[in-house]
Order: C-alpha cells, then sequence, then structure tokens
C-alpha cells in the first residue's frame, strides 16, 4: 500500500510541474492567480479544478479542448473591467493586482489517457471551472 501511495504522489507531481501559462495568465502573480490547477483520479475518471478568477461564467467564452493522451488546453480572455459608481463614473483600474486584461491559455497533462467525448465542465460561481473527464477505455453505464 505504501508503495502504491508513493507511486501515485511522483505521478502528480510530475503532472502539476508541467502546468504552463501564457499571455496575461503568466503576469498575474500578485493577486489571486489564474490557472491554478487541482487534479483527481479514481477509477473511472479525473477531475480537475482551474482558477479563473475575474472571469464569468456569461461574460466571456472559455474554450477547453481535451485531447485523448490527456493533454487539456484551456483558452479565454480576462475582460477589461471598468467600474460604475452611483454618481454615473466609470472607474479604471490604476492598481491592478489581479490577473491583467487580455487572452490567456493554461496547458497541462492529465495522469493518463481519456476519452475527450466523455467529460462534463461546470463553471462555478466562485471562478473555478472544474470538469471531470472519463478514462480511456472505461465503460460508462448508460441511464
Amino acid at each position: 500500500m505504501n508503495t502504491e501511495n508513493n507511486q501515485t504522489t511522483t505521478t502528480l507531481s510530475k503532472v502539476i510541474s508541467h502546468v504552463f501559462v501564457t499571455g496575461t495568465a503568466k503576469q498575474g502573480s500578485l493577486g489571486p492567480p489564474i490557472g491554478l490547477v487541482d487534479i483527481g483520479v479514481s477509477e473511472a475518471a479525473y477531475i480537475f479544478r482551474v482558477s479563473l478568477p475575474g472571469i464569468e461564467k456569461n461574460q466571456n467564452k472559455i474554450k477547453c479542448e481535451i485531447q485523448r493522451e490527456g493533454r487539456v488546453c484551456i483558452q479565454g480572455v480576462v475582460p477589461e473591467i471598468a467600474i460604475p459608481s452611483e454618481t454615473g463614473y466609470l472607474y479604471r483600474m490604476q492598481v491592478q493586482q489581479l490577473c491583467p486584461p487580455g487572452p490567456f491559455s493554461i496547458t497541462f497533462n492529465l495522469p493518463g489517457q481519456v476519452d475527450p467525448r466523455l467529460f462534463s465542465p461546470t463553471f462555478r460561481s466562485d471562478g473555478i471551472l472544474e470538469v471531470v473527464v472519463v478514462k480511456l477505455g472505461v465503460r460508462v453505464p448508460t441511464s
């Protein structure tokens, strides 16, 4: 059992060390970072969660491409935000510690092969994209 846990830990640490961010996701370092990734494993599937603070579900189109070998690429745009006030003025950020506006991509590998047709994405209200994707060769019961 101990050997199995060590192998799982080693596999997951290799996965986490290969997360790449580009564009504005790479620049945002002071505030809540965009592109932090959690990966979970079950017998039948993988789950991953990606932090996307400042991005709202209905405001932006997030593209999530999952390839058979387990490579995941998430692309989108951090919007420029103008904050309206009660007096009618719009405020533009002068100090910006959150991820700056602009395009981003986040790419990482899951620990194994998957069936890219069998995934279930959820964009949570707290800015977390959560996706469950079935491992390749696993039979999924039909309702």
